[in-house]
């Protein structure tokens, strides 16, 4: 929200002198959040200008220019930048007539961009200025011509400073509004909040155009009919409980918008269009209270709030033709719709040029529903965005007086008694503020004084007893709803700065679960082996779930957003490895070449035909209950959190004496077995196949005889769809399951105090064995004193018989209370070959 100034200073008392920064400063005490300050970043000098006479002088680029003598200062005093009375300025334009009023700069003033003015040679003359257009001086968008003062309604002497005179000296202060304080989405708003900041005096202009109904209340006609018909409300919630009509006859909407309106509406944020339209947009930032204006007269009948029907379309004022959804509440007559309710209106009944009747409508709207279509239809507007916030019920009378009454004074309008007022808004439930309630949620001792005062001040209705106080609200407060929120006032106003900054004791025998220790202590390993952690969207297209979602390539069931922010990537992600891979490439793109990327994240897997969700939501008011917890839970789909790492490129880098070592699936299983050390799981790596990754080159993981994941290096082809090098490590690990199946407390063994005694193993297997089952047999016939088994080297060529391998493992043996012998040793290791023997048909090679 922009406030104006001297906008603001007409409610509430600013002390001569109070700078935007100053604003800013009290507001931030009371809760609102500065952003920026907004000028017209102008310097003058720049003075009200008179055209004596012009000369028109066409140009050999088939441009005319016109050749001014424009008085500048009165006859027989100096002008503003010290020169003569008159001077000569070259024009383009060509849209104004000798004895014009216009808005010349003079040399030395600056206009917005910034863009200096000085005097200086052009089209064979020396251009001692400038005569300025609306757009050159921040007032609109309006470029085709120089301003002229008459277009405005102004006739000031020449040489006065035209600054002051169209209100260009005035500076707006910006802040945000949460959505719990839509009251300050007005003038009227943020001026109490200044007071409440300041101890200032505030003044209500909703009391104040009260007062002033009887200017604009005289004249003859009928009531106008309007009716409100919701068939069906949102929640129980009547869309509309408020709506006033006013009606002013015989407006000239060719008169102009006052400068000084212009000017704070320009600071406003707001763009000036027409005197009707700009008058509907000022009371509504001054009040708070949208305004919508028709032309009566292109108006069938009376009015009649609705909710659509279906089939039922709607051109808005943006010219574009919506189809309404039943939800919609709509503004109609009897031809049908003529607007969104508080989104927007209907462009067959707008104001234009030719409208001389005006109907104003001031309502109040149900802030879900508005909320709802300004959504459904993309329509944000300054009309939804106070709706959807909550709006005063209690001043829509007093805004379309307000309205009409601007109309009768700007545009010559003349006021009718025709009009409405519906109102049925319900009356605000007190609410009970125990006492000392204040002082235990705050943590800071107020006095029942002071709890009073400051309840009072922001308009509350205050009832006291032996127990306490009863509160209404102020209407235009709907974010009072309890006793919490009326705590908050109270601190607020009191001074936030009286609440001390403690650190809260942690309760005893809490703290992160077993679960949580493990996932950080894997990120934490994954991070200490040179990985980087990545965060990606947990979106994905159909293919990538399809390719990444299942190993072998059966059909998967994804989970679908409603409202997806992409529709190429509608679908939550079933793997992390897409994730990965679009990290990496935009990495490599970067010029990043060798990267180790990891993700901890939750995946979606639902089940197929399954479906999902509830159809009854809890309450939010209480905790729900542990059988409506359990209903809710089995209407999620599983989502377990795994673990991903992807590692590209060189994983030893090229330097002298050092040749470069890429990655492959053997840094990938690395990364398994660290994940597997964090986690204090065993995770057993055999030959496996995924539709993803390279055959003959991926591994199945499985801890306690269960698949967790796969890791291997990723098909070339996909690796080249990704723009990334032939060979990509990948491993992909259902960490939860990970973290489940692992043993707790499992304990280091004792550090062995005896020698160790070495021997290697090498055995000739069949070539489609794995190296892995022929080493699970060796440590299971080695029994206990084996200590460490370890696989060196795969050999296959002269000396093997074809179609097997000859598999060396190195072997250490220890004893816990005795030095072993060789033969000892030798006996465990011919042990462990005869199991090998047995399951795999290996051989000691000789």
């Amino acid at each position: 929200m922009r406030v104006p100034l001297s906008w603001l200073a007409e409610y509430v008392e600013l002390v001569p002198g109070t700078t935007p920064e100053d604003v800013h400063a009290a507001l931030v005490r009371v809760g609102l959040e500065e952003e920026d300050v907004h000028t017209f970043e102008l310097e003058g000098p720049i003075v009200v200008g008179e055209v004596l006479e012009f000369v028109e002088e066409p140009q050999s680029n088939g441009k005319t220019i016109r050749w001014c003598q424009v008085r500048v200062a009165p006859e027989g005093a100096a002008a503003a930048d010290g020169g003569d009375a008159v001077h000569g300025i070259v024009c383009g334009a060509r849209n104004f007539f000798v004895g014009d009023k216009v808005v010349v700069t003079l040399p030395g003033a600056v206009l917005p961009g910034p863009f200096p003015i000085a005097a200086r040679t052009t089209y064979g003359h020396v251009s001692d200025g400038m005569i300025a257009s609306a757009r050159e001086l921040g007032l609109g968008d309006d470029h085709e011509g120089i301003l002229r003062l008459s277009t405005l309604g102004i006739d000031a002497p020449v040489g006065t400073d035209a600054i002051a005179l169209l209100g260009l000296d005035d500076a707006a202060i910006e802040i945000n509004v949460t959505p719990d304080r839509g009251y300050a989405f007005s003038i009227r708003g943020v001026a109490r909040e200044y007071a409440h900041a300041t101890g200032a005096r505030f003044r209500d202009p909703v009391e104040q155009t009260s007062t002033a109904t009887a200017s604009v209340g005289a004249g003859s006609g009928d009531v106008f009919p309007v009716e409100i018909r919701d068939e069906a409300p949102i929640r129980g919630r009547v869309g509309s409980a408020v709506f006033a009509t006013r009606i002013v006859r015989g407006v000239d909407p060719a008169r102009p918008t006052p400068a000084w309106m212009v000017a704070r509406l320009k600071l406003a944020g707001i763009r000036s269009l027409s005197v009707l339209v700009d008058i509907t947009n000022y009371v509504m930032l001054e009040l708070g209270q949208p305004i919508h204006g028709y032309d009566l007269d292109r108006l069938q009948g009376g009015i009649v709030v609705r909710r659509a029907t279906p089939g039922e379309k709607l051109t808005t004022l943006d010219g574009k033709e919506r189809a309404l959804h039943p939800e919609d509440l709509l503004i109609t007559d009897d031809r049908g719709a003529i607007g969104i309710a508080g989104v927007m209106g209907g462009a067959d009944t707008e104001m234009s040029d030719a409208t001389r009747n005006v109907l104003i409508e001031a309502a109040n709207f149900d802030p879900v529903s508005i909320a709802r279509s300004a959504r459904r239809h993309k329509l944000p507007s300054e009309a939804s965005k106070r709706f959807e916030r909550g709006v005063d019920p209690q001043i829509a009378a007093a805004s379309a007086t307000r309205v009409a009454q601007l109309m009768v004074d700007l545009a010559g309008g003349t006021p009718d008694a025709g009009g409405s007022l519906i109102h049925e808004a319900p009356e605000r439930e007190p609410i009970a503020l125990p006492i000392g309630f204040v002082s235990e949620l705050i943590g800071v001792e107020y006095t029942d004084e002071e709890v009073h005062d400051a309840l009072a001040e922001i308009g509350g209705a205050i009832t006291r007893s032996d127990v306490g106080f009863e509160v209404v609200p102020p209407s235009w407060r709907p974010d009072l709803t309890g006793k919490a929120e009326l705590a908050e006032e109270v601190a607020r106003l009191a001074g936030y700065h009286r609440i001390p900054s403690v650190l809260p004791v942690a309760p005893p025998g809490r703290g992160l679960t077993r679960s949580q220790r493990i996932r950080r202590r894997v990120a934490d390993t994954l991070a200490a082996a040179g990985s980087t952690e990545v965060l990606s969207f947990p979106f994905a297209t159909e293919t990538e779930n399809a390719r990444f979602g299942s190993a072998d390539g059966g059909p998967v069931a994804s989970v679908r957003l409603a409202n997806a922010l992409d529709a190429g990537t509608a679908l939550m992600r079933r793997s992390l490895l897409p994730g990965l891979i679009a990290a990496a490439k935009r990495n490599r793109s970067r010029g990043l070449v060798d990267v180790s990327l990891f993700e901890l994240g939750t995946v979606f897997l639902p089940e197929t035909g399954r479906a999902y969700g509830t159809s009854e939501l809890p309450v939010g008011d209480a905790r729900p209950s542990d059988a409506d917890l359990a209903t809710l839970q089995a209407g999620i789909p599983p989502q377990p959190r795994h673990v991903g790492v992807l590692i590209v490129g060189d994983v030893v880098t090229k330097e002298p004496q050092q040749p470069p070592v890429a990655a492959g699936i053997v840094d990938a299983i690395d990364a398994v077995r660290q994940v597997g050390l964090a986690a204090g799981a065993d995770i057993e790596i055999v030959q496996g196949s995924h539709q993803a990754l390279h055959p003959g080159r991926t591994a199945e993981l499985r801890v306690a005889g269960r698949t967790v994941g796969y890791a291997g290096e990723l098909l070339p082809t996909l690796a080249e769809e990704a723009d990334l090098p032939r060979v990509v490590a990948v491993a992909e690990l259902d960490l939860d399951a990970v973290i489940d199946l692992a043993e707790p407390g499992v304990e280091a063994g004792a550090i062995g105090a005896y020698p160790a005694a070495t021997q290697d193993l090498s055995l000739v297997v069949a070539a489609d064995v794995p190296a892995a089952t022929v080493a699970a047999a060796v440590r299971d016939g080695a029994g206990e004193l084996l200590e460490h088994l370890h696989l060196v080297d795969d050999y296959r060529g002269p000396g093997v018989p074809d179609g097997s391998k000859s598999l060396t493992f190195a072997l250490r043996f220890r004893a816990d209370d005795r030095t072993l012998t060789a033969a000892e040793a030798s006996g465990a290791k011919l042990a462990g070959a005869g199991v090998a023997a047995e399951r795999t048909g290996a051989a000691i090679r000789e």
